[in-house]
């Protein structure tokens, strides 16, 4: 991790641990040491191996979309493929840090450049179709949950479906149009690189025209011709959101509280979704400020603060755990392939 990372993941972590310790004080009282020593530590295990599973669907899903397109990416590859995702994520606003890097490692896996490029973004758009899906659903089925959340939480659904719908627009113009992409990602690469020479822009043109010829190509092999890996895909992405969203309620049972399925629903989902928005590195005081307000409304008031402080220890700071460990993974498997093909660079002096 470079000093640039390190700084932003000091924001994040700085940030979130600061809003954590306000919740806090506001909400700790003469209950809370009551509700402390109810813990059930073995259902807080359970929602860490819960989370743990919800990886391994996320993991499952990169294996199967990119084996419908012809590549062979192992179970395990892949699972430490998004724990180092996760590290990304967790310091970029709206989580957009990790696409590049499950982009590098499918790369690393001999997956093209074109196609590992489509395997993730048809990942956010699947996460988008069941997200606002989801809501729909919850909308539709949990009315009474949804009337004492209030009308913002129904604006905040609403704007959701609006953006994925122009997310989806946007994306099959992409498809049916990659002359216009490519115009724009000319008029870009030409103007970042105004120093450069001729030469080598000209090389970087033909190559990310290349790319975009591949990334449509398999684009249009998912719709086509590997429908299959849309199918496990949006099964594997739906059993990722259920899976994360049940891991609240069963921080809630360790807690000794009821586990509030049907609320956490559709608290979790509106969470998801603010989550998306690209406001703070790793979403950091929005999910802690958001997941206080909501869960005030079912929760007593001692109990809020320690609740929010063991899901974001699960949901957060675990994923950054696993992040640096698969981080240190990485940077082993890299050194070792460069002194196995002799190409390592010469240390500074």
């Amino acid at each position: 991790m470079d000093k640039s990372q390190l700084k932003w993941l000091y924001i994040s972590v700085g940030f979130s641990l600061a809003v954590l310790v306000v919740i806090l004080l506001l909400t700790i009282n003469e209950n809370t040491i009551t509700y402390l020593t109810q813990i059930n530590p073995w259902f807080l295990l359970l929602a860490f191996l819960t989370h743990l599973l919800t990886m391994c669907f996320w993991a499952m899903r990169v294996k199967m979309m990119a084996g419908s397109l012809g590549y062979r990416v192992g179970f395990w590859y892949s699972l430490n493929l998004v724990f180092a995702n996760l590290l990304a994520s967790a310091i970029t606003p709206a989580q957009a840090g990790g696409e590049p890097v499950r982009v590098h490692e499918l790369y690393k896996a001999n997956v093209p450049l074109g196609d590992a490029t489509a395997v993730v973004i048809m990942e956010r758009v699947l996460d988008g179709i069941a997200l606002a899906a989801l809501a729909a659903f919850s909308m539709i089925v949990l009315t009474d949950q949804w009337k004492q959340l209030g009308t913002v939480s129904e604006i905040m659904v609403f704007v959701t479906w609006i953006f994925v719908a122009g997310c989806l627009f946007l994306f099959y113009l992409a498809i049916r149009r990659p002359d216009v992409v490519k115009r724009v990602v000319a008029r870009c690469t030409r103007w970042l690189t105004r120093t450069w020479e001729n030469s080598r822009v000209e090389s970087l043109l033909v190559r990310a025209d290349k790319e975009i010829d591949n990334f449509q190509g398999s684009t249009i092999r998912f719709v086509h011709t590997a429908k299959g890996g849309l199918v496990w895909g949006m099964l594997f992405t739906l059993l990722y959101w259920v899976s994360e969203i049940i891991t609240a309620s069963l921080i809630l049972v360790g807690l000794g509280q009821p586990p509030l399925i049907l609320e956490s629903f559709v608290i979790q989902l509106i969470l998801a979704i603010l989550m998306m928005l690209p406001l703070t590195p790793g979403s950091s005081g929005i999910a802690e400020v958001g997941a206080t307000s909501m869960y005030a409304l079912f929760l007593p008031a001692g109990v809020v603060g320690i609740f929010v402080v063991l899901w974001r220890i699960v949901l957060y700071y675990f994923n950054i755990a696993l992040g640096i460990l698969s981080s240190i993974i990485i940077v082993r498997r890299e050194a070792r392939a460069c002194l196995e093909e002799g190409n390592c660079p010469p240390p500074p002096t």
